[in-house]
């Protein structure tokens, strides 16, 4: 460890939304040289406290003290200046659009002008690749983080964060788009942030990263710190205390689906890549998995209008079927949830009532005016049936946490009955319990759709999968049953490097091969 260590202090903050207390009291101690796991179900006030200690809210009452001095926390500016440096589960907030990876990575030197008038691009990528490769970043530098998926602005942010040398460096749910292999350069950066000395919150609902990194766990319950858990680890006592209740294992058997709804042919995602048929029936839940660009996306876009596969053919309830648009798949009965919320999902500036019913305004007008009453009862019983934590569905889609914006976009497309419903990403910065609670419904309402999940987590794929589909390089490469999955073969084609051989696999009994062990 480094000789230079920070300790870090959170004084009694509190925090209200009018009459609403949102955080009572929080103290907190973070030792340099350390990683302190703040877990919290969806609501607990995690990012209402994220946002105090990096300046976007301001405290009702309590400080911040690094190494027993008060420091000024009152914008983002004077954050960043004390060496408080946050990544927030709301990605396009650590990034800008507009401009390309280097100048990302580069953007405070570029901002407080340490570069000077005029710095060519060459340069600049010069600068910015030792930044990139701290966390395994092997992008073009010129692309423009517009361009980039989810995953790759995630990692773009991280990357900036880790490079501007935080005393704190606080990591909001920062592997909720990483697969299992990208997150561990994720980790390794934060061990080695660790070992210099850096005190790090972090911030997640996976339990598999807290097990990986945390040397103490603190848990929030609305609002209030209930738990604190020194080595030896109680990661079982720490979930409860964070839910107020315990935790069972999910299980649940292998449905083989009904009839077929949806039929892929001969599709290649990419010119290059070898064709693959997938058949999709009623009833069953097919999960998609990955790394970063598997061809997992892909799919589901192509499915939904959003992109073209690059040749095949698509049978919807046995009829040639090529979507146009989402507005075109939406019509036909295919539905998606996007992973994205922020830029392809939510509008922050409407209410939670107006967000859930806004692909369906239609069934809710006549003549063009809008029954309201029809609307609110609608988007009320989508809303508790994915128990969505709000105080009135008036207020603004941004009052909510992440974890129930993304229980509300799953309420969104629970509307409606529909053929085919596809989600990417479903869990997407919900606690363990809101994910059972998708689960189940996900679950109980598939008897007469086929549902296509894609889940980078693969604990969250076992969780609601009857089969679990593997994409490696855009080929497939496996097809598990939930009965029958191996585990290490079905690890092994994700993480593995490209083989053709692998491609065109259209049965469980093909990835059981040993060939694939």
């Amino acid at each position: 460890m480094s000789d230079v260590a920070n300790t870090i202090e959170i004084r009694t903050i509190k925090k209200a939304f009018g009459s609403n207390t949102v955080l009572h009291d929080v103290s907190l101690t973070i030792e340099g040289g350390s990683v302190l796991a703040l877990m919290g179900a969806n609501g607990a006030g995690k990012s209402t406290l994220v946002k105090i200690l990096s300046g976007v809210y301001a405290a009702d009452e309590g400080a911040v003290f690094i190494n027993g001095e008060q420091v000024d926390v009152s914008t983002p500016q004077s954050a960043r200046s004390a060496g408080i440096i946050t990544v927030h589960q709301i990605i396009n907030d650590g990034v800008v659009q507009d401009l390309n990876i280097a100048e990302n990575l580069l953007l405070d030197k570029l901002c407080d002008g340490r570069f000077g008038a005029f710095i060519s691009q060459k340069e600049l990528e010069l600068q910015a690749r030792p930044i990139a490769d701290k966390i395994g970043l092997s992008l073009a530098l010129d692309t423009q983080v517009s361009e980039l998926t989810q995953a790759d602005r995630q990692l773009v942010a991280i990357a900036r964060a880790i490079s501007d040398k935080p005393k704190l460096l606080i990591l909001d749910e920062p592997t909720s788009s990483l697969s299992d292999t990208e997150s561990v350069k994720l980790f390794e950066a934060v061990k080695t942030m660790r070992s210099e000395g850096v005190a790090v919150v972090y911030i997640s609902h996976r339990m598999s990263d807290i097990r990986t990194l945390a040397d103490k766990i603190a848990s929030l319950r609305e609002g209030r710190i209930v738990g604190w858990f020194e080595p030896p680890l109680d990661y079982a006592g720490a979930v409860d205390s964070m839910l107020g209740h315990a935790v069972g294992a999910v299980s649940h058997s292998y449905c083989a689906g009904d009839k077929s709804l949806l039929e892929l042919t001969d599709i290649r995602l990419k010119p290059d890549t070898l064709p693959f048929d997938l058949t999709l029936k009623s009833g069953e839940i097919v999960v998609l998995t990955g790394l970063l660009s598997s061809g997992c996306t892909s799919v589901v876009e192509g499915i939904f209008g959003m992109a073209k596969f690059a040749s095949g053919n698509i049978k919807l309830n046995g009829q040639d079927w090529t979507p146009s648009s989402p507005g075109h798949a939406i019509e036909s009965g295919i539905f998606m949830v996007q992973e994205d919320r922020g830029n392809n999902a939510l509008i922050p500036a409407f209410s939670i009532e107006q967000n859930v019913s806004l692909p369906f305004l239609k069934q809710f007008s006549t003549f063009g005016f809008i029954d309201r009453k029809r609307e609110k009862q609608h988007v009320t019983t989508a809303i508790q049936t994915t128990k969505v934590k709000y105080t009135d569905q008036e207020d603004l889609m941004s009052t909510l946490s992440g974890g129930n914006q993304q229980k509300a976009m799953v309420a969104r497309w629970m509307l409606d009955e529909c053929q085919v419903l596809l989600l990417n990403e479903p869990f997407q910065g919900v606690d363990i319990s809101s994910r059972r609670q998708i689960g189940e419904l996900l679950r109980n309402t598939a008897s007469d759709r086929a549902t296509i999940a894609i889940c980078t987590d693969v604990e969250e794929a076992l969780e609601i999968a009857d089969r679990i589909i593997v994409f490696n390089h855009n080929n497939l490469a496996g097809i598990h049953r939930i009965d029958q999955v191996n585990m290490p073969t079905l690890i092994n084609q994700i993480a593995a490097a490209p083989d053709k051989k692998n491609a065109n696999i259209t049965s469980t009994e093909d990835v059981t091969d040993e060939r694939y062990a």
